[in-house]
């Protein structure tokens, strides 16, 4: 019977923190036996922006932060046997295995064996094809920018197996960098559901790195977390059964406990009995989850159905432009000289002879729950009178550049020409990336690795 997997996350998305990863790895190789470190960091809109930077640079288009996260980790993980999965290839896993071969070198260490995931990208020719058929008159021919499938763990496995020290992965579902070291460590059937499913949970506690040990989940006096600045990330550890226990890098911050788990466990999972993902689909409607000791907690009773016959695709196109602009008003009144603000640039929006809407927020008294259509905003809030502190943002988005920058020149006018009492104006203007998900074959897909040499 192969011995227990321990799977330490580095990092839960794209911008985490840089010195999360070491406390885990010290605790890998402390606590012994077989180990992995996976590091997520690839989002939709991450993955769609990195496409971006590779059209302007080829040599770009992976995790920006990719020598911050690996420095301080690289050399422990190859001489202590760790292997490291990440999908911070994003759309240039490549460009990224490359850059970790020559960080290796810079660090005076070992050439490391690198493989490359790939597969997930949809956005050539025959990609292009593909969902062009599937999608008909709705494919967005003119402003396509790149699409990607979610692909499994079966690539990271055989990349595994085959030596690789580290596995650099684009698109895969984001459990499958778990998933992976668990089927080339326990050897287990591709179509033994339950044990994938239960493997595919485990990615799932570890995707978001510290939600799961008190981040995310952290509300002073309501659910205190301990030292919540120095939280360890969560390490998982697989039995041969595929039975988790999760905890966290020792000495740190946080907390591993039930609420934790629970409130991670069902994060993003719209259905609990049938939770999609490409290498199975996973049922927690009947889980348990048990504190079996400080900042440890086992989780029980995962099922696993046969996977599902698609895999999902997110496909992103040129959207037009978004400006937004921000003006602070402070003291008394401070709510209604906001409100009076918006109202001018709505109106100097229309007297330019532009239709397009504007969003307005009241931040301080009104943003998060507002809507597009000002609905909120159309009579004064409960308390308003008593806010002191209100910054209104203006925004907009619009295919015509210029209608964009007509809104953030009316921002920026209301320096001077009112409300009294405004300051601190902030401008942005960028591309817009539209997003739409369809379903392709699976057939249509083909996950392979690919040992980097040289």
């Amino acid at each position: 019977m192969a011995s227990s997997l321990s799977i330490g996350s580095g990092a839960g998305f794209s911008g985490d923190r840089i010195d999360a990863a070491l406390p885990v790895v010290r605790t890998l190789i402390a606590d012994g036996g077989p180990a992995a470190l996976i590091f997520e960091t690839l989002a939709e809109r991450t993955l769609a922006l990195a496409h971006l930077a590779r059209r302007a640079d080829p040599e770009r288009g992976y995790e920006p932060l990719l020598d911050a996260l690996l420095t301080p980790v690289l050399g422990l993980c190859l001489a202590h046997g760790i292997p490291i999965i990440g999908n911070f290839g994003a759309a240039n896993p490549h460009g990224a295995a490359r850059r970790v071969q020559a960080l290796a070198a810079e660090l005076g260490l070992p050439r490391p064996r690198v493989a490359v995931v790939e597969g997930d990208d949809l956005s050539g020719d025959a990609g292009r094809a593909l969902l062009s058929g599937l999608l008909g008159e709705a494919f967005p021919e003119r402003r396509f920018v790149c699409a990607n499938a979610y692909i499994g763990a079966q690539g990271i496995a055989d990349a595994l197996i085959a030596g690789a020290q580290v596995v650099v992965c684009g698109r895969v579902a984001d459990p499958a960098l778990a998933v992976g070291p668990a089927m080339a460590h326990f050897k287990w059937s591709w179509q033994d559901w339950d044990r994938l499913a239960r493997a595919t949970m485990a990615g799932h506690l570890l995707e978001c790195g510290a939600q799961v040990t008190g981040g995310y989940f952290a509300d002073p006096g309501i659910k205190d977390v301990p030292d919540v600045h120095a939280l360890g990330y969560p390490i998982v550890r697989l039995d041969s059964d595929g039975g988790i226990e999760i905890g966290k890098a020792a000495g740190t911050g946080g907390c591993v406990d039930l609420r934790t788990v629970k409130e991670q466990l069902l994060y993003e999972v719209h259905d609990p009995a049938a939770y999609l993902t490409p290498d199975v689909v996973a049922d927690i409607s009947a889980v348990t989850v048990e504190q079996v000791g400080p900042d440890r907690v086992a989780v029980r009773n995962i099922r696993g159905h046969a996977r599902p016959e698609q895999l999902k695709a997110n496909l992103f196109h040129e959207g037009g432009w978004i400006a937004e602009g921000e003006i602070s008003y402070a003291g008394p009144n401070a709510a209604a000289r906001a409100r009076l603000a918006g109202d001018i640039v709505r109106k100097r929006m229309a007297m330019l002879g532009i239709e397009a809407p504007v969003r307005l927020d009241l931040i301080g008294v009104l943003s998060v729950l507002a809507d597009d259509g000002g609905a909120w905003l159309s009579a004064p809030q409960p308390d308003e009178a008593q806010s002191q502190d209100v910054r209104l943002r203006a925004a907009l988005a619009h295919e015509d550049k210029a209608v964009a920058e007509a809104l953030l020149r009316e921002v920026n006018a209301l320096y001077c020409c009112g409300p009294a009492g405004g300051g601190g104006v902030r401008t942005a203007l960028r591309p817009r990336l539209n997003a739409m998900s369809c379903l392709v074959p699976r057939d249509a897909v083909s996950p392979r690795h690919t040992m980097i040499e040289g």
